[in-house]
């Protein structure tokens, strides 16, 4: 007789039970993880998308460290308010190189996506050194301790694990991340800079003003004026992208 005219033995049996749940969740899971292995990758490729730079890199561990991400998200939805206030919906593979990523599910504060060129370096110092500076109505606290300077001691080896997990950095830019980072950050940094050759379309010169210390506060900013700004949408094509 059919399984299905004794489901009643199978519900209050602990061990049929377990056994079913076991085996639906071995068949859903493998409906849905061998195709990935017949594809050379689950999300297109996207002109313009690259590693973050060692400066952003650590601007973006501090911004996950001060749980930034809390009250911010990095996701536009393709709904029409969304992209009229925030800007092209997000694309699949502008987080392909986010461990973990940043889309986030609540937003006290406006999306971030988008955020990169929006201001200045000064009104980010500002804001985040006290964010009724610049928006009075802000209930978002302050950091002025980002002001201190930045630890570029475990950049590398932060690199490197990033690499083991995907991100394509070369052992020569994992060997150079602190030049690098503090390229990036010096006054006197310019569009022929090597950091900016390697990683393009990174910001550089002194980000919260002081060019005497390379502080978090550079590397947070640094981060913050990056997002949104690597892909150039006139060149996408939308009928091959993944949102």
């Amino acid at each position: 007789m059919s399984v299905f005219k004794h489901h009643a033995k199978i519900e209050t049996n602990v061990f049929f039970l377990a056994v079913g749940i076991l085996l639906t969740v071995i068949v859903g899971g493998l409906v849905e993880v061998v195709p990935l292995f017949t594809i050379e990758s689950t999300i297109e490729k996207v002109d313009g998308v690259r590693p973050y730079s060692p400066l952003e890199q650590a601007g973006r561990d501090i911004y996950v460290r001060e749980g930034c991400y809390n009250c911010h998200s990095q996701m536009i939805r393709p709904f029409k308010d969304e992209v009229e206030r925030y800007g092209h919906y997000s694309l699949a593979a502008e987080s392909k190189y986010d461990h973990p990523f940043q889309w986030s599910s609540k937003r006290t504060g406006p999306d971030l996506a988008r955020v990169g060129g929006k201001y200045t370096n000064d009104w980010h110092t500002r804001h985040l050194i006290n964010p009724r500076d610049v928006v009075p109505e802000s209930i978002m606290p302050g950091y002025p301790h980002l002001m201190r300077p930045l630890d570029t001691s475990k950049i590398a080896g932060n690199m490197t694990a990033l690499s083991v997990v995907g991100v394509p950095y070369t052992a020569e830019q994992i060997k150079n991340a602190v030049a690098n980072l503090k390229e990036q950050a010096s006054p006197d940094a310019t569009a022929d800079s090597a950091v900016v050759q390697a990683y393009p379309k990174a910001k550089f010169g002194d980000f919260d003003g002081n060019p005497q210390v390379v502080s978090e506060m550079d590397a947070l900013v640094a981060y913050l004026q990056v997002l949104g700004t690597m892909v150039d949408f006139t060149t996408v094509d939308h009928t091959k992208i993944q949102r």
